[in-house]
């Protein structure tokens, strides 16, 4: 099978700084998912590359990057500044809006924990320009301000056993005003760690990305 996919490490230079990520792409893609990684994790994260494997299989190319580089992660504050991890996640946007093997691509936002709040207000920025977004375990009420900005299809996974975070989840939903979908996985904690729940969530992810990147550019 991976001799289907071209994988490329890449060195993302903006604003002075190199963020390291991981791009593959498929043969034929429909569409290209930017992953927005939580807080103390990175590219390497396994449950979002494991989600990747699955969006690879499904003719979807794929990005994780760092969206700090590692001096700046040693400072912890950094890693809850959800407008500096925006602007990284708009400015490696436009990266690959210029990169040629991707230009072309609609692109969609996969966003987790904190992460997610990062990739809804940079999809408020870019507007039509990005054509859906996933968050899991997410923390979307951390930017509630924007989420009426936001217009592509936003789909907000959850695990059933997580309350805290189905409550925020809630609150934000109702202020998204784009169409939008809450799913709750039944009998999962917040990282899907219990057997088939991350499968479900890849599942899940794949079907949404694919229904919203058809036809679209």
């Amino acid at each position: 099978m991976k001799n289907e996919f071209n994988h490329r490490t890449v060195s993302i230079q903006i604003n002075g700084v190199i963020l390291k990520g991981n791009l593959v792409v498929p043969q034929n893609p429909i569409g290209l998912v930017v992953f927005s990684h939580g807080s103390g994790s990175s590219r390497l994260s396994p449950r979002n590359n494991y989600v990747a494997e699955v969006l690879q299989k499904n003719h979807l190319a794929t990005l994780l990057f760092d969206l700090l580089t590692e001096d700046e992660d040693k400072i912890y504050e950094n890693r809850f500044n959800i407008d500096l991890l925006t602007l990284r996640l708009i400015d490696v946007t436009q990266w690959a809006q210029h990169t040629k093997e991707i230009q072309n691509l609609p692109i969609a936002y996969f966003g987790a924990s904190t992460g997610a709040a990062s990739a809804l207000k940079a999809a408020a920025f870019f507007d039509a320009d990005i054509k859906s977004i996933i968050s899991r375990g997410g923390r979307p009420d951390l930017v509630l301000k924007d989420l009426d900005k936001v217009t592509a299809p936003t789909l907000l996974i959850v695990g059933g056993w997580d309350d805290v975070v189905i409550e925020l989840n809630e609150k934000a939903y109702q202020k998204l005003q784009c169409e939008k979908k809450l799913e709750i996985i039944p009998n999962a904690t917040h990282l899907f760690e219990e057997p088939g729940k991350l499968e479900a969530v890849a599942r899940i992810s794949a079907s949404w990305f694919t229904k919203h990147m058809m036809n679209k550019k």
